[in-house]
């Protein structure tokens, strides 16, 4: 299977101008059966005076416009996260499509950043991983600042999760851990991990880039600069089992 992410460059433009500009690279991107849009892309990480305004229901207007796109592309797509208005609270969610454009998965960020952020003053947490089954495996999702919590993925390979995706605006400040984290997860969970990182900046501040695709033994099959790009690469899913059982070691945990 090919995956893709598209590591969108963010700008301070209008939420329907970002909602064009991703239908746009939609199109543009190779042709794949996974693809991975990055986090809170409509109005940017760091614009926290968008969220409430930029904020929309699931049947609002930029879930409706990738549900339609994705219908006609009939592929799976994680189509990264917006800020989601859901009764007097709002959230990070980040939100997986099937083929027929319609909703699989929606996943609440768990893990609110605190640090010279605004996030977690605003939104709420959500509770509870989320794995979903795909037809090459069953994938959990989670978004940028969950990279650096391992008990969440690996609560998500004992639901089953052999493929891990990943929205993010990680920025450019935290780079290495963030090359990092991305390795470790796979590795230690010896599973692949595909992950979305925005380019750009955001209220002046400069994303990461970086965009990863990574294989259970923790080595990287594709990885994007600082520039916005496609990143793409095969993968064969019966890799998964192949290491597992050559290196069992999730077979051999003590759990205490």
């Amino acid at each position: 299977m090919r995956v893709t992410s598209i590591q969108m460059e963010i700008k301070d433009g209008s939420k329907e101008e970002n909602v064009e500009a991703a239908l746009d690279l939609l199109e543009q991107a190779p042709p794949s059966d996974l693809i991975l849009l990055p986090e809170l892309w409509p109005c940017g990480f760091f614009s926290f005076h968008r969220y409430e305004s930029d904020s929309e229901t699931i049947h609002g207007p930029t879930v409706s416009a990738l549900k339609k796109k994705v219908k006609a592309m009939g592929i799976h797509v994680l189509i990264g996260s917006l800020v989601l208005r859901e009764d007097n609270h709002l959230f990070n969610a980040a939100i997986l499509l099937g083929p027929d454009g319609e909703m699989m998965a929606n996943y609440r960020k768990i893990h609110l950043f605190g640090y010279q952020s605004q996030e977690r003053k605003i939104l709420s947490a959500g509770e509870a991983p989320v794995v979903v089954d795909l037809p090459w495996g069953r994938a959990g999702i989670t978004t940028c600042y969950d990279l650096r919590f391992p008990e969440l993925y690996r609560r998500m390979v004992d639901q089953g999760a052999s493929i891990f995706l990943i929205a993010s605006a990680w920025p450019m400040a935290r780079l290495d851990a963030w090359c990092l984290f991305n390795r470790a997860r796979a590795h230690e969970n010896l599973s692949f991990l595909i992950s979305c990182n925005c380019a750009g900046k955001s209220d002046g501040k400069a994303f990461a880039g970086h965009s990863m695709v990574v294989d259970p033994g923790g080595d990287v099959l594709a990885e994007g600069g600082e520039a916005a790009c496609f990143v793409s690469a095969e993968i064969d899913p019966e890799r998964i089992r192949l290491v597992r059982d050559e290196f069992p070691a999730l077979n051999d945990r003590v759990l205490f």
